[in-house]
């Protein structure tokens, strides 16, 4: 087994360096090679194309200053920016208080990892994604391979254990992002003047190796990774699967670039082959063309599809437009507006993973937590329709299109209650209507008409899209409801909701004869 502790030993104990020639007996031992073709026949883990709902959260050493978002580091250090000027009014120039400076700060002392579980199980979600190290180089996990983590500084706590061993004791899945290859440019423009980031710097220093920063899409930008970053970087997250046996991996776009590719094999491989090791499927997310096609999970970054996949996909977005940590400047979306796009994105065959920031000191803010429960008891009455369904032969109705591809979140769209998304599971179908206008709860025995025209009935030749028997339809969380299956649309007359349930989505259940 090359070293595998067994389960419940994971975390304890001393613990070993990982090296390169592990890696490598690893990957020659099990049945995946470092090749793309070897890689694509890895499966998808079952459990997460029944999930549809992950949390996901930015919590690291950029929340200490709380401001505008999670590149605090990088902008921080470049002339122009907010971020630079904030930091010098704030806490003085960059020479006397650099990035760095801010990890005695970081004393996470109302973190409990057990209360942010109970909080995500309560919204319904099914796994849960924590940031191990971000583009800053903080590690959030005790290390072996540098003295920069959580572990050894700050908190002086193994963030990442303790979230990994809530999520399981809450019967979640367990997975972890990683932002590490970044770390190559992303600190940078601090030697463009007189800051804390100077040279000489090397391997095993916080800031190294402050590369001048590319084009951020360009995978042929110069000056290239090095091999010693590049199996650093390798070594890295190969010890957070051995120490953390994380059910997914994750990482940011910048492992498109070409000289991450046969490191990125490597560590597929390495990874592949641990699950089989372990008795269970994993996978890598990842967005753009990071792995070949095939080789993992695609993530869409604040966006999705305009129609339904043949494979299984995920969404990562976030509570705010304007930032994946937490600051004092949040432009929030509405709690209408993330269930839209979980509905959307389940109908697709999608899943969302949503992003919650929790503050430096480990709490969750209130309005965030707000948020997260109201999709809890959204899931609680309408999760029939959503867990565990697959794409109905007809993804959607309706004149209001999800626009295509990445950060499609911006703005918000104006949906109405002629929008539709289905799903099925079981033989049935499940029709949510993204927008419908409630009225108040003081009507008697139904509010507002519906129409979905896809169920309309047969007539002088007309043939509608669905043209089977509507044996009963039921609207989840409270039960059959009047409906006629008229020429033009099925009408259904839904029963009332309460206050705080009015403007969501609401689902039925048409169960077919």
């Amino acid at each position: 087994m090359h070293g595998v502790r067994p389960w419940a030993s994971i975390g304890t104990g001393p613990r070993s360096i990982i090296d390169l020639s592990t890696v490598e007996a690893v990957i020659a031992s099990g049945p995946y090679a470092d090749t793309w073709e070897s890689l694509s026949q890895a499966p998808v883990p079952a459990w997460f194309t029944d999930a549809k709902f992950g949390i996901f959260t930015h919590w690291g050493l950029y929340t200490v200053p709380e401001y505008r978002n999670e590149w605090y580091s990088r902008n921080m250090y470049i002339e122009g920016y907010p971020e630079f000027e904030h930091h010098v009014n704030t806490y003085g120039p960059q020479n006397k208080f650099g990035y760095r400076d801010f990890i005695p700060m970081f004393t996470a002392e109302r973190f409990d990892a057990n209360e942010w579980l109970d909080l995500f199980a309560a919204a319904g979600a099914r796994y849960y994604f924590p940031v191990s190290e971000h583009h800053d180089g903080y590690q959030m996990y005790r290390s072996e391979l540098s003295h920069w983590n959580t572990f050894e500084t700050g908190p002086h706590r193994d963030v990442l254990g303790e979230l990994r061993d809530a999520t399981r004791a809450h019967g979640l899945h367990f997975a972890t992002s990683n932002h590490r290859a970044e770390h190559w440019w992303f600190m940078g423009h601090g030697k463009d003047f007189d800051s804390d980031i100077k040279e000489p710097l090397q391997k095993g220093d916080f800031y190294w190796p402050a590369m001048p920063e590319p084009n951020e899409f360009d995978i042929h930008s110069t000056p290239t990774p090095t091999a010693e970053y590049l199996e650093d970087w390798l070594l890295r997250v190969c010890e957070i699967i051995d120490d953390y046996r994380p059910e997914l991996l994750y990482f940011d776009w910048w492992v498109q670039h070409e000289s991450f590719k046969p490191y990125m094999r490597k560590l597929a491989a390495f990874y592949y082959n641990r699950g089989v090791e372990w008795g269970r499927n994993v996978s890598i997310c990842y967005k753009y063309d990071g792995l070949a096609w095939g080789t993992g999970i695609v993530d869409v970054e604040r966006g999705g599809f305009a129609d339904a996949t043949p494979f299984v996909w995920q969404t990562d977005t976030a509570i705010a437009r304007n930032s994946w940590c937490y600051t004092n400047s949040l432009e929030y979306k509405t709690l209408a507006e993330l269930i839209v796009a979980l509905v959307d994105a389940v109908s697709k065959n999608g899943n969302l993973l949503l992003n919650v920031g929790p503050r430096a000191d480990g709490s969750i803010a209130d309005h965030d937590r707000e948020l997260l429960l109201g999709i809890g008891d959204w899931l609680r009455a309408n999760g029939e329709g959503i867990y565990g369904t697959r794409p109905w032969r007809l993804t959607q109705e309706g004149p209001t299109k999800q626009a295509d591809g990445i950060f499609a979140d911006q703005k918000p769209t104006e949906w109405t209650a002629a929008d539709w998304r289905f799903t099925t599971k079981n033989g049935a179908i499940y029709a949510f209507c993204l927008h419908p206008n409630d009225i108040a709860d003081s009507c008697e025995t139904s509010c507002e008409t519906l129409a979905v025209s896809t169920f309309a009935a047969y007539h002088d030749g007309v043939k509608p899209p669905f043209n089977g028997i509507v044996e009963s339809v039921e609207q989840l969380g409270a039960g059959p409801v009047r409906f006629k299956r008229g020429d033009e649309a099925l009408e259904i007359s839904p029963l009332p909701r309460e206050p705080d349930q009015q403007g969501l989505p609401i689902g039925f259940k048409i169960t077919v004869g």
